[in-house]
């Protein structure tokens, strides 16, 4: 007979195996593999212990179901009014299908940034979608896959113009009514080239020959709509570009800034469907003209073609990105915002061109309603051309009428001391309008208006997204089939391990994306007033404080929005304090070991990159290191380290780099990309840094998202927490991004994973990380040599294989990353930080069976490779060389000397749920010879 036995359970346990992989059996076999007893004793042999932290991460885990009761109660302090403040960001309804299919769904949100093309074909046709939808909008003839946000846009674009100039002149005109955080950011990145910034009005400001470019706004800040055609033609009269920061929304209706002559236009896909999310994240927008785009910044996604002839999408001109030119790339952007750019080209593909245009003329129209009656009620009210924003002067009743549109749920801006400027978007109704006017104390009318105050010559006449992408079928079992049959072509962590070293590609868990879509999170203006953003303060202050406690820092800015613009952000941090010294310190020292971005991010920050050489060992070579520091003295700003080490190692002389560099008078800055081998083990504010910017993207959970959304918060010491960015909308120095927290919404993904995991979970997962990757290094040593280890022979959170000797007998790198496809994985990371090898970091996530699969895979691989170097099989006729293999290479008449099994189903591979890529190995070299970048004929339903 049965009997009653109670069962232990442990909801913490489960808790953190929520994102740790392994079970505590699995741990055991593999801690056996490495010939240790325990997961202490590798922690131990892994990580030096004089640089262990002296203290346990304090706090406790908490249940899935406590979480989302706490954001409940956290979102509850949050006040969600209708926010007419504008200044760049809208409320916007995000379709439903949308919401569901794309920014909810982990075939979307977990995808790494496409550059293996042939397991990226999905995103890269979203991605070309919004790049169409914006070459159509702006008049222009390129344009990228998006970047951070509006503000950080028009640096980029400024940058692009001084580089166009090739920095022979150094004036660079700003219209006084671009918005607040726009000229805040345009002034900071300004700085360091020495760029003089000459902010007029437009009428009246007369370009002359030390002009490199000019920025205007369109509509300005305060709604005002102008024909730039003289004016660009003026500027271009006095050798310099011209930029327009356009409102997309708004060129629906409104001439576009190609007719009127632009070289660069730049703003915001916020207002397509993407919500205010207290500031983001959300895709920014750059296009040009064509002879403009290899100096362009960002990603650019480009049409060639595979190995068959067939057409194929892939990332064109990548030898622009930083992690290729390093201190000489265009710009140091390295997180876009693609998830962000999907949602926005789906919005465009969902409503088509008609229908963008009538939520357009819809948005005007209730803006001319609503200023048509304010004169109608005695307001004096500007200006008479506007497209969604009117500014009302009221003198001494600012407060009151602010104070009053409150009380009816209202955010009106506050402009000056004596005027309110009111924005309307998609979701402005009649009743709002009625509201608003009711706190002027005027009645309101019967009906929309249907006279605009767009003048004639204003108004668009070019058709715009004529593509039959954008005339599909838009019934939602049509637009679903679309959005699923482009995330079938592509490889997410949905369905394989992401093993890229230095990308942490572990799991977003699904209880810690739940908050962002909440209306009482997504739908508050970035600028509201502080008292109703109560809940977001908290989840700030409270994450803060927790990251403290990881790294030994003493404060935190949350307003950077990728980890390269971290870096940037805690140099120019440091930057501020050796002035406020009254020190001219411009010499950064990078080690070759240190992570890719570091030096176009010190370039930007206006600091000459002096590079340090590694020793055999991987480690930084503090004879070179101590040489170099000595020999820039008192210049010497600040020296860039990446801990581990790129090279996969914990370095024992970390503290002696450190106390060189402040005997010289220097900061260090700690990357934290790799702070996934750290948290709950060592500390880099107590290694000796001063500043580290933390990947949240990686370390934090959040989803990469197909090369974003991301966020690189940094910390600082004490000394240095005076000079952390400032408020971009109060105009505060120092600002760098256009939100005063970045991408605000996506911190509360990594606030529910700290407080899910608890101070010991996020310590465990520091050392299953560790493990995984030791585990793959023991096993993969059997056939790759392992590059680096640590004295006692270990990696920290990833290992370098070196596959080189393959290479002198034709097969590359490349081969076997493409040969990774057929067994259903993407590649490590290629050729970086060592040219021809493997970088590998599997995360904590992946469980023992994922870790053997790959195993099986590369080991398989390397038998490959083998034959090829023994002489048996010719490198032009192996597999690999003819990796990845198709469903149409299975079906068509078969012409290789291996088989259809050995070609398409080698070991690892999945046979009933295989992953099929959907074009073969893409010509890289065809694509940049014959650049397209929008989107090419296309074969599917339309209306």
């Amino acid at each position: 007979m049965p009997t009653w036995e109670k069962v232990a359970y442990d909801p913490d346990d489960f808790a953190n195996r929520r994102h740790i992989g392994p079970s505590p059996s699995e741990m055991e076999k593999m801690l056996g593999a490495l010939g240790v007893n325990t997961l202490d004793q590798l922690i131990d042999q892994a990580v030096p212990g004089s640089l262990r932290q002296g203290e346990d991460l304090g706090w406790e885990p908490m249940t899935e179901g406590a979480v989302l009761d706490e954001l409940r109660r956290i979102g509850s302090r949050n006040r969600v009014h209708t926010s007419m403040i504008g200044q760049g960001y809208h409320q916007t309804i995000t379709p439903p299908a949308i919401q569901r299919n794309i920014l909810e769904n982990p075939a979307w949100y977990t995808a790494y940034t496409p550059y293996q093309p042939e397991i990226a074909q999905g995103r890269l046709e979203a991605l070309l979608n919004f790049q169409t939808m914006v070459i159509d909008l702006t008049g222009l003839e390129v344009a990228g896959a998006s970047l951070l946000d509006e503000a950080t846009a028009a640096a980029e674009a400024m940058v692009m113009a001084y580089n166009a100039a090739k920095g022979k002149r150094q004036r660079f005109f700003v219209a006084d009514d671009l918005h607040p955080q726009v000229r805040a950011v345009l002034a900071t990145r300004a700085e360091p080239y020495g760029i003089d910034l000459v902010s007029a009005p437009v009428d009246g400001a007369t370009p002359d020959d030390t002009w490199f470019g000019a920025i205007v706004a369109y509509p300005g800040t305060h709604g005002h709509v102008r024909d730039y055609t003289d004016f660009i033609t003026r500027v271009h009269a006095a050798g310099a570009l011209a930029i327009v920061d356009a409102d997309l929304l708004s060129l629906c209706v409104l001439k576009e800034p190609g007719a009127m002559g632009a070289d660069i236009a730049i703003g915001s896909a916020q207002r397509f469907g993407v919500q205010p999310g207290y500031g983001g994240p959300h895709a920014a927008y750059l296009s040009c003209r064509d002879p403009l785009k290899r100096i362009m910044p960002g990603r650019l996604v480009g049409v060639s073609q595979d190995a068959a002839g067939n057409r194929a999408y892939r990332l064109a001109l990548q030898a622009r990105e930083q992690h290729i030119r390093r201190e000489r790339a265009t710009s140091n952007v390295c997180t876009a915002q693609a998830l962000l750019a999907v949602m926005a080209s789906f919005y465009a593909v969902f409503h088509g061109p008609l229908g963008l245009k009538a939520i357009a003329q819809r948005v005007h129209l209730m803006a001319a309603t609503l200023a048509q009656a304010l004169r109608d009620g005695g307001a004096v009210v500007e200006p008479e051309a506007f497209f969604d924003t009117v500014t009302v002067t009221v003198g001494v009743g600012q407060a009151g009428i602010i104070a009053a549109a409150e009380q009816r749920g209202i955010n009106l801006r506050r402009v000056g001391r004596d005027k309110v400027g009111i924005s309307c978007d998609e979701t402005t109704t009649l009743d709002v309008i009625g509201r608003v006017l009711d706190a002027f104390g005027i009645e309101q009318g019967e009906a929309l208006t249907e006279t605009p105050s767009i003048p004639d010559e204003l108004l668009r006449e070019s058709e715009y997204l004529t593509h039959p992408v954008f005339h599909m079928n838009r019934a939602e079992s049509e637009m679903m089939r679309y959005m699923r049959r482009l995330s079938d072509r592509d490889l997410a962590l949905d369905r394989a391990m992401i093993p890229l070293g230095s990308c942490t590609m572990k799991l977003n868990a699904a209880a810690e994306m739940m908050a962002i879509t909440w209306p009482e999170f997504a739908s508050l203006h970035p600028y509201a007033p502080r008292n109703q953003a109560e809940g977001y303060r908290e989840v700030i202050d409270d994450l803060e404080a927790k990251l403290c406690q990881v790294t030994g820092y003493d404060a935190f800015s949350m307003q950077p929005n990728s980890g390269a613009q971290g870096e940037y952000a805690g140099l120019m941090t440091i930057r501020a304090y050796h002035r406020s010294r009254e020190e001219d310190r411009d010499i950064c020292l990078i080690p070759t070991s240190a992570h890719g971005t570091n030096p176009a991010s010190a370039t930007m920050a206006g600091l000459k990159v002096v590079p340090v050489k590694s020793a055999a060992n991987g480690d930084i070579d503090l004879a070179d290191f101590a040489a170099k520091a000595e020999q820039a003295g008192d210049r010497l700003a600040a020296v860039m380290i990446t801990y581990p080490s790129t090279h996969g190692v914990f370095e024992e002389t970390v503290r002696q780099v450190c106390d060189i560099t402040h005997e010289h008078g220097g900061q260090v800055y700690i990357d934290g990309a790799n702070l996934n081998a750290m948290v709950g083990l060592v500390r880099p504010g107590d290694l000796g840094g001063d500043v580290s910017h933390l990947n949240l993207h990686k370390t934090f959970a959040i989803p990469h998202g197909g090369g974003g959304p991301g966020m690189g918060p940094i910390g600082v010491k004490e000394h240095l927490a005076a000079h952390l960015p400032g408020d971009p909308g109060s105009g505060e120095e120092g600002a760098v991004s256009a939100a005063p927290f970045g991408s605000a919404s996506v911190l509360l993904i990594s606030w529910a994973y700290v407080r899910l995991m608890g101070g010991a979970g996020l310590t465990q997962a520091t050392r299953v990380a560790i493990l995984n990757a030791n585990y793959l290094a023991v096993r993969l040593s059997e056939a790759y040599p392992i590059l680096y280890t640590g004295d006692q022979g270990r990696v920290a959170h990833e290992c370098i294989v070196d596959p080189r000797s393959f290479a002198e007998h034709g097969v590359t790198v490349d081969d076997i990353a493409k040969r990774l496809i057929d067994h259903g994985f993407h590649a490590p990371t290629m050729s970086w930080p060592v040219p021809g090898t493997l970088m590998i970091e599997p995360t904590e996530s992946e469980p023992l069976a994922e870790l053997e699969r790959f195993c099986t895979a590369m080991l398989d691989i390397a038998r490959e490779a083998g034959e090829v170097v023994d002489g048996t099989v010719a490198a032009e006729e192996s597999p690999l060389r003819r990796a990845p293999h198709t469903t149409e290479d299975l079906v068509s008449e078969w012409d290789r000397p291996y088989t259809r099994e050995v070609g398409c189903f080698p070991p690892g591979a999945f046979r009933v749920d295989k992953y099929w890529p959907p074009v073969g190995r893409v010509d890289n070299a065809y694509g940049d010879r014959n650049l397209v970048c929008s989107c090419p004929p296309w074969e599917g339903s339309e209306a």
